[in-house]
């Protein structure tokens, strides 16, 4: 077994890797940019090197630096974690030309799975199912358009070297090919050094579900399971769960079977994954390999107890599997949210900044479930533009689905992150949306479900009442801790007041205090739309989390103080409340509401970015939808277009300049 292996990524995976090769014995070295010179995965490893500059083509990217840390290091093998190098064969060669042991495929597998144009060539020689399209390299706009008519619109024009959801569009007419041919292509080349793109047919109504394959260098190749990862914006995963819902035993076989045939077909040796799109019949279509571990692993783990980065390292090492097929067996349900640096509410724009308050729930068993989270961040740590957006991977595991995605909403509902805008509300949102909850998916899920984007959810009576009911409570605890300073000029006197109003957003919610003293822990009935709901807390002044019970409900909700409020973040949910005395109610219904500015004759950059084109020019005339300018920001690139008819005025921006969020880009007149 190795004594010392390099890992030769950043972040959360990093991070796994580190805390695996621990229990191992096994010492690790981290690598680290400019950026990252405080990173978590710097402060886990045993020793740590640095590669270069922020950008990762100046480090993360650049073999030549990782095997000179090794040469300084001893280490004796190198685990490339996902993205970067992980897929790279000629890095895997120059690895074994310096003796140092690449952890994960060898070469051969690499270049024969890693291209996708190349892989469904191969696969359709294997005998794997492959959906239609056209496999070779498309010259140019043109050809693509030519391409797609043959096949039959819609079709998926994808970066033969992408991942991660890069370079890939969806064209449903002539009309959005040759943009989509020029945005994949140029966002591929960007991100992976190579422009060439393919085109195929484009199943409506798809599952994505990928089997997850383990292999060793005795010929021993088993599959262990399925992974759903429907749950797609942008072609992003956002949830994963194992199993699938969807699946039944005769297809999660084939699939399997298939899998490892293809695998076998490779001299595949590690873990690699076989992705698969399923029509709405469980006709399923090979779609890549990708040869490297994935990033939704974790659910895999959970329903399976095997750790996949021990695996890997053991194979790479010349061990055999411990275990056969038979010997694969599926326990219980896994769910993974991917908590992202990105605004909901603004279109999933990225954000970066600084986290002022990162406190994930409490890993471990709680009853019936588990709860993980793999994460590269901790309080005080920064979100930078040079990096994926991703911040953690929570994943929950029960007995059964419905279990497993109640633990989730919970442990959602205790992780605190401030700082920046996060996914979090829109993940919460999912935990309880009927269809997610039903299993009825597809990569249209989100499209489907909030075609005009996420918006802030509005409680419903019932949720209200609960939540005026915690804000009160709260308000509660805190006055009477305040009444009782020992220096305070006039102390409380007379009975608690009854009656009280709870302003939740902009509704008025009438609350009569019934039995029940105000001491920690806090227990008093309270009537409210008239009903009465017992409401029992441990909560004290500045805790960040209420826990308690509201009408015998147990509820975990964020509570962050604002000016002469509170606002509450629950299941999805964000208010903000007021505790009034009725009279002080009657008077805010007067107080005049002040209105935002107005930035209709302007284009603000949505998020910080690169500008990397201008397509305008000042005093043109542009028709609704038409593209204004195109702003780059975690190696996506967004078009911002017109949302009316207008006529540009003044251009505040130039392509090469990096912005903050809210900056001018152009005026109109």
């Amino acid at each position: 077994m190795f004594k010392k292996i390099l890992i030769a990524n950043r972040g959360e995976i990093a991070g796994r890797v580190i805390k695996t090769a621990r229990r191992m014995g096994i010492s690790t070295v981290a690598v680290y940019s400019d950026a990252d010179r405080d990173a978590l995965h710097v402060e886990m490893a045993d020793e740590a090197i640095h590669i270069g500059a922020a950008p990762a083509a100046e480090s993360y990217l650049v073999a030549e630096k990782i095997i000179a840390a090794c040469k300084e290091t001893g280490a004796e093998a190198v685990h490339p974690g996902y993205g970067f190098l992980s897929e790279r064969a000629s890095f895997c060669e120059a690895l074994e030309q310096e003796g140092i042991i690449f952890i994960g495929p060898k070469p051969k597998a690499i270049k024969a799975m890693g291209d996708k144009i190349e892989s469904k060539k191969f696969a359709n020689a294997a005998k794997v199912s492959t959906v239609p399209g056209y496999l070779g390299v498309i010259d140019d706009a043109d050809h693509a358009e030519k391409i797609a008519s043959e096949i039959g619109y819609p079709v998926m024009i994808k970066a033969s070297a992408g991942g991660g959801g890069k370079g890939m569009r969806i064209a449903w007419s002539k009309g959005e090919v040759r943009d989509g041919f020029e945005r994949a292509r140029s966002e591929a080349k960007s991100s992976f050094g190579d422009d060439r793109v393919f085109i195929e047919k484009f199943v409506v109504d798809p599952r994505h579900i990928e089997i997850q394959v383990l292999a060793d260098a005795h010929g021993n190749v088993v599959y262990l399971g399925e992974r759903e990862c429907s749950i797609q914006r942008r072609n992003q995963k956002v949830a994963e769960e194992a199993p699938s819902p969807f699946l039944d035993e005769a297809t999660r076989k084939a699939m399997g079977e298939q899998s490892v045939a293809l695998a076998r077909a490779v001299d595949y040796q590690s873990a690699g994954t076989v992705e698969f799109i399923v029509d709405r019949d469980r006709k399923f279509y090979f779609l890549e390999m990708n040869t490297r571990l994935q990033v939704e692993h974790p659910v895999t783990e959970l329903v399976t107890g095997i750790d996949l980065v021990e695996q890997m390292i053991r194979v790479a090492a010349g061990e055999e599997l411990p275990f056969a097929q038979d010997d694969i067996k599926l326990n219980g349900w896994a769910i993974e949210s991917r908590l992202y640096a990105e605004d909901p509410y603004r279109n999933f724009l990225p954000s970066i900044g600084r986290l002022t308050r990162y406190r994930p729930p409490r890993e471990g068993k709680s009853g019936n479930s588990i709860v993980r989270n793999d994460t590269g961040v901790f309080e005080g740590a920064e979100i930078s533009m040079y990096y994926d957006p991703m911040i953690a991977k929570l994943c929950t595991w029960a007995p059964t689905r419905l279990e497993a995605v109640d633990a989730m909403g919970e442990a959602l509902d205790g992780f605190l992150v401030d700082g920046i805008a996060h996914n979090m509300p829109f993940l919460s949102a999912l935990m309880k949306h009927p269809r997610w909850r039903e299993g009825r998916l597809s990569t249209g899920f989100i499209a489907e479900e909030y075609p005009d984007g996420f918006a802030a959810m509005t409680p419903d009576g019932a949720e209200s009442a609960m939540l005026a009911a915690v804000a009160l409570s709260c308000a509660l605890v805190d006055a009477n801790r305040r009444e009782r300073y020992a220096d305070r000029l006039r102390q409380a006197t007379g009975p608690l007041r009854e009656e009280w109003i709870v302003k939740l957003g902009a509704g008025y919610i009438p609350v009569t205090l019934q039995d029940g003293l105000v001491i920690i822990p806090f227990e008093m009935d309270m009537r409210i739309n008239g009903a009465t709901l017992p409401v029992a807390t441990d909560w004290r002044p500045g805790d960040a989390i209420w826990a308690g019970t509201v009408g015998g409900r147990k509820m975990t909700v964020q509570i962050r103080p604002f000016l002469n409020g509170l606002r509450l973040d629950w299941q999805g949910l964000s208010v903000q409340a007021k505790i009034f005395t009725p009279r002080q109610a009657e008077l805010d219904k007067l107080m005049p509401v002040k209105l935002p500015p107005d930035t209709s004759k302007l284009l603000l950059c949505p998020m910080p970015g690169l500008v990397v084109a201008i397509a305008v020019a000042q005093g043109q005339e542009v028709k609704a939808g038409e593209t204004l300018a195109i702003v780059e920001a975690m190696k996506m690139e967004n078009v911002l277009r017109a949302e009316r008819d207008l006529i540009v005025g003044k251009i505040n921006a130039k392509p090469g300049e990096s912005l903050a969020v809210d900056a001018v880009i152009m005026e109109f007149a």
